[in-house]
């Protein structure tokens, strides 16, 4: 049976370990019937790195057993997901064998008992999702994929674990291979994925479900261990979760004990357990997750069975569980074991089959769940055809939107009339009124900010607070949890339901979320950051709050639109390009102050990354181009204009986005910066680090060191962005 409550303090964990450590082992009588012999100890590698408090001298190696479990079918199953993690990790010479071989009975149950899931499909809308926090253990959902009859993990990706070309790299990659649902590695970034895709499931069952039609009904589980539980994010998107109540998120905590450094009691000593039931969640311990199938079993029936808490099952293991020297230690944390160990594993679970090899009675085994899973989305589709004859317009778009990803015919004409018809303002102001219209036009946007909507303006009137008594309102609350909110907003793109998040702060603490925005670049992941308060023109705050090299940074990053609009049609246009970007994120990085509106702007040439605003040459080779972005492409404007009562030919270049600009053909390019005004007679204009205009400007109109704190228009002033300034750069080319 499961048990509710957690161990209380460090010396009670090590007491409890040891007897874990010391539980009778099952054994088979002549009759096959199951008995127990005599307590034994797993061999240790080293005293000093075992989380049992045992000595070399404590250790008695006994007889390999084949009941583990006292089942001897479920024995089979379940080592045959070690052996195949095992293997993978030794052919491979590299990776994490110890978690996948502790958490193999706890995988297998889960899978095999609890999870809805078709391997033949595995993008089928009410599929059970699953999260492997716990990313370094990746040979543990590879193995899980290829037994279960995935067409994504064949014998030879098992067979080339972390090689390059296989499908099975060396953490799980979504874009990679089918049935990942989320890219982890980074810890804890995957316990936060997996809450932001229960709050897409809560949401998409709010909005659709109706009595008798439950057509969203699918569970969220995730494997995290020690390493996820440490890392802060986990801490900011669990305890969201706790105050959602998200009673279909399942977090399975692998409990070992072990991280690189050994032992975890050197620097891990709290109870995990009461920290999550202050978040508002249920916590059920399992203390023997090695063997106990019937308790995992048990537990996962309690979390289901409760509906308003998300529920942590506390699953106690011994890393490297079947090694008799490294076992419960970090020497099978991060290593192979090592051909003797793996002989010695072998020999000691009883494991006859060679190297890859699964019996074929168990492989029968967990390939019945393909037709099942067959049957599963047969069923689901049979009722929701009767769903669409009864609610024929919910159903139409929740075929539209969530089944097919497709947009509103109108939601971009929209948007860009808005763009073309609005005055001028400060950005962020301009960016609410985008989202009010991305909101009636678009049904699945849905975001909000990490505690700051009324200086974001990021609230989308009429819809309603995501909230635990109404998951079908669209404004999301974050709280102060900008890392959270990152990865969370990557597990709405990836809860499968074609939702589109926005998330909001100022721009400078995009260094609290960064980590999350990585990975949604890296995982193609389309969120959109609103993020405001772009320059030291923000004034008073100062330093700490004024971003100087974030554009630099982030256009340094692969895979990540980076925007800076200039003025209404600007800004719905990087709304259009954030919106359409579904393997892409965007930044739209948006002014406190007032900008102008720009006489020529262009809604076409901003989703293009940057065109012409004005060029008074005859030829187009004049003789000064002023480039800038955001607010200043006022300045450059005015600039060109003394500069023009001088006599030059001056062209002025907006250019909100340099990655979108990357995009475009040579032909746009050169229509845009042409050969014929060379480097050196370009300035760029931002307020910011120069760092990489180099690549189109020779000269910088720029800030490069950090800000002051005053009122914004002085601070301008203090750093020397005027029009006067720009003139004199460009005058002295």
């Amino acid at each position: 049976m499961a048990f509710v409550g957690t161990f209380c303090g460090a010396a009670s964990r090590v007491e409890n370990r040891r007897g874990l450590l010391s539980t009778a082992r099952p054994a088979v009588s002549s009759s096959g019937a199951s008995s127990f012999i005599a307590p034994v100890a797993l061999k240790r590698a080293a005293a000093t790195n075992n989380a049992s408090g045992m000595t070399m001298s404590d250790v008695a190696v006994a007889k390999p057993l084949l009941q583990q479990t006292g089942d001897s079918f479920a024995d089979m199953c379940i080592n045959s997901i070690r052996f195949l993690s095992i293997d993978g990790v030794e052919k491979a010479n590299s990776g994490h064998p110890g978690m996948p071989m502790g958490m193999a009975p706890a995988a297998y149950t889960l899978f095999q008992k609890h999870m809805t899931f078709n391997p033949k499909n595995p993008n089928f809308v009410n599929r059970d999702r699953f999260v492997l926090s716990a990313g370094h253990g990746s040979m543990l959902i590879y193995s899980l994929l290829y037994l279960y009859g995935y067409d994504s993990v064949n014998m030879d990706d098992l067979q080339n674990f972390r090689q390059l070309g296989s499908r099975t790299p060396g953490h799980p990659e979504n874009f990679e291979t089918a049935g990942v649902e989320v890219t982890t590695g980074p810890l804890g970034q995957g316990v936060c994925n997996a809450v932001g895709i229960a709050m897409g499931e809560a949401h998409m069952a709010a909005t659709y479900n109706k009595p008798g039609f439950d057509l969203i009904d699918n569970y969220t589980y995730a494997i995290m261990g020690d390493g996820c539980v440490m890392e802060g994010i986990s801490g900011e998107a669990c305890s969201l979760a706790g105050h959602l109540g998200l009673g279909k998120l399942i977090v399975m905590y692998d409990d070992n004990h072990i991280s690189i450094d050994g032992s975890t009691d050197i620097s891990f000593t709290e109870d995990v357990g009461k920290r999550y039931e202050a978040y508002g969640w249920q916590v059920i311990n399992v203390p023997n997750g090695n063997v106990d199938v019937a308790s995992i079993d048990a537990a996962i029936k309690e979390a289901k069975a409760c509906t308003d808490k998300p529920t942590l099952i506390k699953v106690t293991t011994m890393i490297g569980f079947g090694s008799p020297n490294k076992s419960d230690s970090h020497d099978s944390h991060g290593a192979a074991l090592g051909k003797d160990e793996v002989t010695a594993t072998r020999d000691y679970l009883n494991w006859e089959y060679p190297e890859f090899e699964v019996p074929p009675k168990a492989l029968d085994h967990f390939r019945t769940k393909i037709p099942e899973g067959a049957d599963a989305e047969a069923a689901w589709y049979a009722k929701f055809n009767e769903y669409k004859a009864k609610f024929p317009e919910l159903g139409a778009q929740f075929e539209s939107n969530v089944l097919n990803g497709e947009l509103p015919s109108n939601w971009e004409s929209d948007l860009k009339a808005y763009g073309e018809g609005a005055k001028a303002n400060a950005t962020r102001k301009l960016s609410e009124a985008s989202l009010q219209v991305l909101g009636k036009a678009v049904p699945n946007w849905i975001g909000g900010s990490a505690d700051l909507a009324p200086s974001n303006l990021t609230i989308m009137e009429g819809l309603g607070d995501f909230q635990k008594t109404s998951y079908e309102g669209r404004n999301l609350r974050f709280g102060v949890r900008e890392h959270g909110m990152g990865a969370i907003c990557n597990g709405l793109v990836l809860s499968g339901y074609n939702l589109i998040p926005y998330c909001a702060t100022f721009f400078i603490f995009t260094d609290y979320m960064r980590a999350a925005m990585r990975l949604a670049a890296l995982s193609q992941v389309g969120v959109v950051y609103v993020m405001t308060h772009d320059s030291v023109a923000l004034g008073e705050d100062g330093p700490t709050h004024q971003p100087i090299e974030h554009l630099a940074s982030y256009r340094a990053m692969p895979n990540m639109n980076m925007y800076r609009p200039a003025d209404p049609v600007e800004v719905a246009a990087a709304y259009a390009v954030g919106v359409e970007s579904r393997k892409t994120p965007t930044i739209i990085a948006l002014t406190r102050q007032g900008t102008k509106k720009l006489e020529n702007g262009s809604y076409e040439g901003a989703k293009k990354g940057a065109y012409v605003l004005s060029d008074n040459s005859s030829d187009g080779a004049a003789d000064l181009c002023l480039i800038a972005t955001g607010s200043e492409v006022d300045l450059i404007v005015d600039a060109a204009e003394e500069l023009r009562k001088s006599g030059k030919t001056v062209r002025v270049v907006s250019m909100p986005c340099w990655e979108r600009f990357e995009l475009q053909d040579d032909a746009y390019k050169q229509s845009v910066l042409p050969d014929a005004i060379p480097t050196n007679k370009r300035v760029s204009v931002e307020a910011m680090t120069s760092f990489g205009w180099a690549k189109y400007a020779g000269t910088h109109v720029g800030i490069d060191s950090f800000g002051a704190s005053g009122p914004g228009p002085a601070v301008m002033e203090l750093f020397k962005m005027t029009v006067a300034n720009v003139v004199e750069k460009a005058s002295s080319l």
